[in-house]
């Protein structure tokens, strides 16, 4: 049966999404911690981040990585936090999100069911950052 992610990727389900390569998608999360916080998830359904192949989770770092500038510009934030969890979604994510103090990581601080206006925005404004930054042939439209 296909995990939540997969029916995002599919189309099944909307998603706010900032990037898509032949390996990976990056979307935003409908309960964000700040706003901007994207996961980061591989096309191929993998449980735990430890059974991806040392390739695929470079990758998927990688994406990460560039999101995490993106955020970090967009925002002006003080760090990115990185967060490899997979307890609610059993295929394996990266979290990345703008974070200017260390409440920014509870996760008990998630806004609940954001409202999609915000997260289109939040989506607009990263894409942009994104294509500004060089990354134009991986972020949708």
């Amino acid at each position: 049966m296909a995990t939540l992610f997969t029916k995002i990727i599919d189309g099944d389900i909307p998603g706010h999404f900032v990037w898509k390569d032949d390996l990976c998608v990056a979307f935003l999360v409908i309960d964000p911690l700040t706003d901007g916080h994207t996961i980061v998830v591989p096309r191929e359904e993998i449980d735990h981040w430890l059974d991806a192949s040392p390739e695929l989770f470079d990758h998927l770092t990688a994406v990460a990585r560039a999101v995490g500038q993106a955020q970090q510009a967009e925002w002006d934030s003080k760090r990115v936090g990185l967060l490899v969890q997979g307890f609610e979604v059993p295929h394996l994510h990266v979290h990345v999100w703008p974070v200017n103090e260390i409440a920014d990581f509870d996760l008990r601080h998630v806004t609940r069911g954001e409202d999609q206006g915000v997260l289109k925005a939040n989506a607009d404004r990263l894409r942009a950052r994104l294509r500004d930054q060089g990354h134009g042939e991986n972020v949708p439209d």
